[in-house]
């Protein structure tokens, strides 16, 4: 989704995304029930976490300051390939609830994308990926995070009451 922006080389050498810190077991990408089925699949003693009507964390069971998402391979990369979670596939940008709108955030952990300016990231949303990302957060609103000041806020849509 994001290839306009980062090479899939930068992506998979860096793999930030993918490993999480035990505070932030928030930031693991919620899983619709498809995706949960492809994982069951691929990982089936994968343990999950109802967090909504139809969506899901892993269940991690780890002591560790830090851990990689079950999903990562040292040799494949992401074991779901081009099928990857909502989440990971927009990252780093995250869908987020802002007072009463549905916003599209940047992370800036990415350094790569960060290498571009605000009103790049802007015109590429409004140009390519925004209307995409408002249509599958509104079909699947357990996508949408609770707004974090970490992260700078790029586009906004009202919700509609």
């Amino acid at each position: 989704m994001l290839t306009k922006l980062l090479s899939r080389c930068t992506c998979a050498e860096c793999q930030q995304c993918c490993i999480f810190d035990s505070y932030d077991i928030w930031n693991t990408p919620v899983l619709v029930p498809e995706i949960r089925n492809k994982i069951r699949q691929i990982l089936p003693e994968m343990e999950f976490i109802s967090t909504g009507t139809e969506s899901y964390l892993f269940k991690i069971h780890t002591e560790a300051e830090s851990f990689s998402c079950p999903l990562l391979s040292t040799e494949q990369g992401c074991l779901l390939g081009e099928e990857k979670p909502f989440d990971c596939q927009i990252f780093p940008l995250r869908m987020m609830h802002l007072d009463s709108s549905i916003v599209i955030a940047v992370s800036p952990l990415c350094d790569a994308v960060m290498q571009h300016s605000m009103k790049t990231l802007l015109n590429f949303l409004k140009q390519e990926l925004a209307e995409t990302l408002f249509a599958y957060a509104e079909q699947h609103p357990d996508v949408i995070h609770v707004y974090d000041p970490f992260y700078p806020v790029l586009l906004w849509k009202p919700q509609k009451f």
